[in-house]
């Protein structure tokens, strides 16, 4: 694992409605991320925010009024990303809502295969078939694996940007009906909120990593909504029953072991609907976990 960090805000709002979530990288950074990865031994450097248009600057909100945007900011973060890896940095990304990954993932694989852990409330599996409300964030990960708007499918270069086989979703427990047939057929494995009730994170993440074995390289891309809404309630769209606090301590810690972190994002933190900056200093916290911090 590299020793010096990329910090990368993408203060995205238009792969959804609600809005907000575009001020989220200056809370993550109001919480002292720099500072406290610092404090861990990394060198950290930050390439402030990618200029993005929000909401209020529209003409037309539909979905092919949002694309070319959304498609131009995606290209920017994958060249960001893929050039903070050929530096030998660890990208940050700070959302901004998860459309973002469309472009973060793909810039940090552009020329290496990694895992990816999708550690959200959400599947993000819609297609624009599938989704009722045209939202792009419900579509990342399908657009990731080659699903969808082939606008946003060839961002940074043609085609699906990971394999099935190397992508897990954990957390999940709010999926749309189609969506849960396109997962089902994806060949990536998920584990709900249910598996969590029963068989506990030490047990998934062990499932998790075994399944990527033969990757040295893994790319965390957390969504707080994955967290219960009673601890973190700064989301861009909360669903209630979510991981506790120690749940996704505990997966940050595992995979801090690992020594395989590649490259991260913070995703859909919206401060208007926050407490006291909670959720974005739980994201620091989490992120902290995830650079080494140990208990003792």
């Amino acid at each position: 694992m590299f020793n010096s960090v990329r910090i990368i805000g993408v203060p995205m709002d238009l792969g959804q409605n609600r809005r907000g979530v575009n001020m989220g990288p200056s809370a993550v950074r109001y919480a002292n991320l720099a500072t406290n990865l610092n404090e861990l031994g990394f060198t950290t450097s930050d390439s402030g925010d990618i200029n993005i248009p929000g909401h209020d600057a529209l003409t037309n909100v539909s979905l092919a009024g949002r694309l070319p945007l959304i498609q131009k900011a995606c290209e920017n973060a994958y060249e960001l990303g893929r050039k903070a890896i050929e530096q030998g940095e660890i990208p940050v990304f700070l959302g901004g809502d998860h459309s973002a990954s469309i472009g973060t993932v793909g810039g940090v694989s552009h020329n290496t295969e990694v895992g990816v852990i999708w550690i959200d409330a959400h599947g993000d599996f819609n297609t624009p078939e599938t989704s009722a409300s045209q939202n792009i964030h419900g579509m990342a990960l399908a657009v990731l694996l080659g699903l969808g708007s082939q606008e946003l499918v060839d961002v940074g270069r043609p085609g699906a940007k990971i394999k099935p086989e190397n992508v897990v979703l954990i957390g999940c427990r709010d999926l749309d009906t189609k969506e849960k047939e396109l997962i089902k057929k994806s060949g990536c494995r998920i584990f709900t909120m249910r598996d969590v009730d029963e068989r506990g994170i030490r047990d998934i993440m062990s499932q998790t990593l075994s399944g990527f074995s033969h990757l040295d390289k893994i790319h965390i891309s957390l969504d707080l909504d994955v967290m219960d809404p009673l601890d973190a309630p700064g989301v861009g769209t909360p669903s209630q029953g979510g991981l506790t606090y120690r749940e996704g301590q505990l997966i940050m810690e595992i995979m801090a072991d690992t020594k395989k972190l590649h490259s991260v994002d913070v995703m859909e933190i919206n401060p208007i609907l926050d407490i006291q900056n909670r959720t974005a200093q739980m994201a620091v916290n989490l992120m902290a976990s995830l650079f080494g911090k140990k208990i003792i």
